[in-house]
């Protein structure tokens, strides 16, 4: 049959009449696609009078160019037609992009259940049998009208959260970029990473897990002949254990030695150090009356002379220092001692080491005693000694680089789970 030519029906006020109504009752497109004039002007008389949009076409290639040109919300169309048939025509409409569904019924005098598969297969939402009994259409359209409603839904729904996601993407790219800014500051706070004192030689290293930690690694001069060093891992991660960190370093501060509390101002107007045990109880009382958190941190604080060797240390729950002798001999340092901030009135007690020139001391965080390999074995002090013993030979920030190197290898890849920090101190001797 000759194509006819395409015919418009139903009342143009149908769109305007449910402005503002839930999309589930907005007036439906339909097209019906029948090569047949008579089929066609009974299902369209029948679909206006239900308030329908209707829209013909003559063939197969007819029906698929106005859906190029925009898509119907539902397809009526006969399964037998010369050139492009139903199923055909099912076949490209479902390869056509579009940013809706279309419900599509394929009329059909086959009753067989192969064909039934066939058209679903080709796209078919639904079938009905010619000649089409209104009742059943009805009740067909409604069941389309359902599904296309929820599939409404779903794209509204959809477009919300796909609006959210990308307002929360851009506040997470904000948070980034001041995280990295935080990162910047966090590592101004280790000024320099290796000092040489001439008789003696410290080397610092800090490597948070995230953009910012709570690791704190530095060291102050005294005087011409001793210095002091630290190792501090606040509990948590994050921001909030970062923020604590910087307020440590001030009070700890190597450029505002006025400010420093483990030293104290001599009538000259220098300093000498406080003993140890004082400083761990103040910066205890501190951390409970005027820092409002619930974080706590673990520290080792040194002060080593260098004219003396001597090195007097206070552990506050911090992993134990170990001394390396110039030998190659081992050892573990430290009484051990409560974390600071934890509980009220506790007691801290200072330890005396005599180095010896050659001898060296690490001071490590947790993060590189309890680092797990793949199979969750921690590496443990042991580890970390026979690590120690294989770079005998490495000094300065290359031993520290190093062990980083022979940690990531031990972990297998990726960023560490924790903080990685660590204090170096090398005792070559006098000149």
């Amino acid at each position: 049959m000759s194509a006819e030519p395409l015919q418009k029906t139903g009342p143009d006020r149908g769109r305007a009449d449910h402005a503002g109504m839930d999309p589930a009752s907005v007036t439906r497109r339909v097209l019906v696609v029948d090569d047949s004039r008579l089929q066609r002007r009974i299902l369209t008389s029948l679909l206006t009078s239900w308030g329908f949009e209707v829209t013909e076409a003559a063939s197969g290639e007819e029906a698929l160019a106005i859906c190029q040109a925009g898509a119907p919300e539902l397809i009526i169309s006969d399964w037998m037609m010369p050139g492009m048939n139903g199923l055909a025509f099912c076949r490209a409409f479902r390869d056509l992009e579009s940013d809706h569904y279309g419900y599509f019924i394929l009329l059909t005098s086959k009753n067989e259940k192969m064909h039934a598969a066939q058209g679903l297969d080709a796209g078919a939402d639904d079938f009905l049998t010619k000649p089409v009994n209104k009742d059943e259409l009805r009740a067909r359209l409604n069941a389309g009208e359902r599904i296309l409603a929820m599939q409404r839904l779903l794209t509204s729904q959809n477009r919300i959260i796909r609006q959210t996601l990308e307002k929360l993407q851009a506040a997470h790219d904000s948070i980034d970029s001041d995280l990295l800014e935080a990162k910047k500051l966090q590592q101004s706070l280790v000024r320099e990473r290796h000092r040489n004192f001439g008789p003696a030689q410290i080397s610092l290293l800090l490597q948070p897990a995230g953009r910012v930690g709570g690791d704190l690694v530095g060291y102050y001069p005294v005087d011409g002949t001793s210095f002091g060093c630290y190792a501090i891992d606040v509990s948590g991660h994050g921001i909030s254990s970062a923020l604590l960190t910087a307020r440590i370093a001030g009070y700890l501060s190597p450029a505002v030695p006025e400010q420093n509390v483990a030293l104290r101002a001599l009538p000259d107007g220098g300093f000498a150090h406080r003993a140890l045990e004082e400083v761990a109880q103040h910066l205890n009382a501190l951390v409970l009356g005027e820092v409002t958190t619930e974080h706590y941190f673990t520290m080792v604080l040194a002060h080593f002379d260098m004219e003396t060797g001597q090195m007097r240390m206070v552990q506050a729950g911090h992993p134990h220092p170990i001394l390396q002798h110039a030998d190659g001999r081992l050892e573990e340092l430290g009484q051990g001692g409560p974390p600071i901030g934890l509980l009220p009135g506790m007691a801290f007690e200072e330890v005396q080491v005599q180095l010896c020139p050659g001898d060296r001391v690490l001071i490590q965080s947790d993060g590189i005693i309890e680092c797990p390999d793949p199979q969750d074995r921690l590496l443990n002090t042991e580890g970390l000694c026979r690590i120690l013993d294989r770079l005998r030979e490495v000094r300065g920030t290359a031993l520290l680089e190093s062990v980083v190197w022979m940690l990531a290898d031990y972990y297998g890849g990726g960023d560490f789970p924790d903080d990685i920090s660590a204090v170096l101190l090398e005792y070559p001797g006098p000149a």
